[in-house]
């Protein structure tokens, strides 16, 4: 049934009275720039062994605040960083909500996880081998970008004007799964045969002229093309760039998928993280030049958390055999580890794992995941809500862990568990944290029919 308000408009034209569609929805852009001013630690390969080494291109912070005719809202922020943890993400949409009266259910944070950004906060922590002046200068950062990303959020607000939302999917191919076997072990390598996701939505945001006004979209594949020391956003930087150039005034917003288990190929060249971006933003264009579905349901949020249990956690004495250990990290880990059981805290059992649905009535559904998610939940959502519209979102609110589905938690390797240390998880999940997740995510989008 058609849901739009038609406006009467008269006027003493040659055809007479003519009929005016008025938009659907009230959208806000917003951006700020969110490059580190000094030389920064960077995160993503622990290799690295010194601060960065100037700028490729400038980061940003970008948002969409999306409001229905009921005045139900959600803002929707991206970055070009790493990541960011359950600190900065719940102390953003507090301030936020003080500002803006948005709920924590109506903010939703995605990272690009670009391996050229600087180190924020504790993500990923115990794989850079920092000095104390470089401590002080990543905690001053995440303080300048918690500062922001709370006025980003409350400037596009505040730009709330009338716009039209219309869906479309492209496909970009750059992505290839990086599990491969060799020997008995999972490594990291490409691997052709294994699966991927080359969805590319398309989210177009128009203005009650019908001119574009932002983009939104988003692909399934690790930002690691490169490993330089210029601070960039990888093929997700160079594509939001190529976008912007081709419509001057546009904002392009890039939110990446369940590309956990996925590198771009190949990689290695700022010149290969142009090739994809540009590859990416022809996706964007192509859907953008096809058919289009008009976004026109109610608007509807929702956030919870479950908990996924952590294999059973070390005692203090075989932490103090870790302190021995010739792997720094699981050094580091258990200093770290043996720090909390000092202070009297106990280990944690498991992790308060955030899901965020976005609904758009049935025309769309936003399914916001946590942590470094591995392609088989894209898979499997896809698969468990047939017919419906779905994009499906990892690296969103926070970021404190690889998030295995069954089969890779089977398998072994680096997204099975190997990557706990970095994230400081003394191992990796129990069986069951796919279930889990999914039925949670169930619950979120509620049956058919009801929004």
């Amino acid at each position: 049934m058609k849901t739009r308000r038609l406006g009467w408009v008269f006027g003493i034209l040659a055809l007479g009275a003519v009929w005016v569609e008025a938009a659907t929805w009230r959208v806000g852009v917003a951006r700020v720039e969110i490059t580190p001013q000094a030389s920064i630690w960077m995160a993503g390969y622990a290799a690295r062994n010194h601060p960065s080494e100037g700028v490729l291109h400038p980061l940003w912070a970008k948002a969409l605040a999306i409001e229905d005719q009921g005045g139900s809202r959600v803002v929707l922020v991206t970055t070009d960083l790493i990541g960011l943890n359950r600190t900065v993400s719940d102390a953003v949409a507090a301030r936020a909500k003080e500002r803006t009266g948005l709920s924590r259910a109506q903010i939703v944070l995605n990272s690009s996880h670009t391996h050229s950004g600087p180190v924020v906060a504790d993500v990923a922590r115990i794989a850079h081998h920092m000095e104390p002046q470089h401590e002080e200068v990543a905690a001053a950062y995440t303080k300048v970008l918690e500062d922001k990303l709370v006025g980003l959020i409350e400037a596009a607000v505040k730009d709330l004007q009338p716009a039209d939302l219309a869906y479309a999917e492209g496909k970009a191919t750059f992505a290839m799964n990086r599990r491969a076997v060799r020997g008995k072990a999972y490594t990291i390598s490409p691997n052709p045969a294994g699966p991927v996701d080359h969805s590319v939505p398309v989210l177009a945001v128009r203005d009650a002229k019908g001119q574009l006004r932002a983009v939104l979209f988003g692909y399934a594949c690790h930002n690691t093309t490169l490993a330089i020391y210029q601070l960039n956003g990888d093929y997700a930087g160079f594509a939001q760039i190529a976008l912007e150039k081709a419509h001057p005034g546009v904002t392009g917003l890039f939110m990446i998928g369940c590309g956990a288990d996925a590198n771009p190929q190949p990689r290695g060249e700022v010149a290969h993280a142009e090739q994809h971006g540009k590859a990416l933003a022809d996706a964007v264009e192509a859907a953008l030049a096809g058919k289009q579905t008009p976004i026109q349901g109610k608007l509807s949020v929702k956030f919870d958390r479950v908990d996924l249990p952590l294999v059973a956690p070390p005692t203090a004495a075989e932490l103090r055999e870790r302190l021995k250990s010739s792997n720094i990290y699981q050094q580091r880990l258990a200093k770290k580890l043996l720090e909390r059981l000092d202070r009297g805290e106990s280990i944690p059992a498991s992790y308060p794992y955030p899901v965020q649905v976005v609904r758009f009535g049935d025309d769309l559904a936003l399914v916001a995941l946590a942590g470094e998610v591995v392609v088989d939940y894209a898979l499997r959502l896809r698969k468990e809500f047939p017919g419906q519209r779905l994009w499906i979102a990892g690296y969103s609110n926070e970021v404190f862990a690889y998030i295995p589905s069954e089969r890779v938690l089977a398998e072994g390797g680096y997204e099975a568990g190997d990557s706990a240390v970095y994230f400081g998880l003394h191992g990796p999940f129990r069986p069951g944290v796919e279930d889990r997740i999914v039925s949670l995510v169930k619950r979120l989008m509620g049956p058919a029919g009801t929004r």
